[in-house]
C-alpha cells in the first residue's frame, strides 16, 4: 500500500495552505492521531475545505486477531472507470465516469505505541479542487458535484446489481448440477444393486445338487 517514491510524492514536515483566504492544516508524514477515526475524521475535514471527495480505498489487517493496521484513503478521482458490457456482450450505454486517475492519497499506520501515523502523503490532484471553507465555490458547483456523485454511485449500483445476478446464476447453476448429479449417482447405485442381486441369483442356479 505505500511503495513509491515517497522522496518525490510526500509532504516531510508541517505545512499550511490558504484556501480562499482561510488557512488549512494540510496532513505531513509522522503526523499523529489518536485512532483511526480521528485520523480519517481529520482527512474528511481537510477534503471537504481544500476542495475534493474522498474515497475510502484499502485496508491492511492483522492476521492475528483481525484489527486494522493501516487505511488507506484517497481522492475519489482516483482510478479509471472500465468499460461495461452486457451478458450478451454488447457494450452498455457509456457513462460519464468521475474518477481520473488521479493520484492523491494519504496512508495511516497503526504503530507500537497505539498511534495512527501518516506515512504516506500524495498532496498534488490531477484536476481542478472546489476550493473554498464550505467545500464548493458556488450553487453551481456544488450541483456540478453532486451530480458527478449520484452518476458514481449509479455505476456502482449497477455493476453491484450485475455482479449479483452473476452470483445467482452461478448458485442456480451449482444447485440444478448437484441435482442431476445426485440423481445420476442414485440410477448408479440402483444398478449396481440390481447387478449384484441377478448376480447372486446366477450363483445359487449354477451350484451342483445332489439327490438324497
Amino acid at each position: 500500500m505505500d511503495k513509491g517514491n515517497e522522496a518525490d510524492h510526500t509532504c516531510l514536515e508541517k505545512s499550511t495552505s490558504i484556501f480562499d483566504g482561510v488557512e488549512v492544516q494540510e496532513p505531513y508524514v509522522g503526523m499523529e492521531f489518536d485512532s483511526e477515526e480521528a485520523a480519517k475524521k481529520f482527512y474528511f475535514e481537510y477534503a471537504r475545505r481544500v476542495g475534493f471527495a474522498v474515497r475510502v480505498m484499502q485496508r491492511r489487517r492483522s492476521g492475528i486477531d483481525g484489527r486494522t493496521l493501516a487505511r488507506r484513503l484517497g481522492c475519489n478521482k482516483q482510478g479509471f472507470s472500465p468499460n461495461n458490457k452486457g451478458t450478451l456482450g454488447l457494450e452498455k450505454k457509456l457513462r460519464h465516469s468521475a474518477r481520473e486517475g488521479c493520484k492523491a492519497t494519504i496512508l495511516f499506520k497503526l504503530e507500537k505505541s497505539g498511534k495512527w501515523v501518516v506515512s504516506r502523503f500524495v498532496k498534488d490532484h490531477n484536476h481542478p479542487l472546489i476550493a473554498t471553507a464550505n467545500g464548493f465555490n458556488s450553487a453551481d458547483d456544488k450541483d456540478k458535484k453532486i451530480a458527478e456523485l449520484t452518476i458514481e454511485l449509479e455505476r456502482q449500483d449497477e455493476l453491484c446489481a450485475a455482479y449479483r445476478e452473476k452470483l445467482m446464476s452461478f448458485i442456480n447453476n451449482v444447485e440444478e448440477e448437484t441435482v442431476e448429479m445426485s440423481t445420476r449417482i442414485q440410477l448408479i447405485i440402483e444398478n449396481v444393486r440390481r447387478a449384484e442381486s441377478e448376480l447372486q441369483k446366477c450363483s445359487q442356479n449354477s451350484k451342483p445338487r445332489y439327490c438324497t
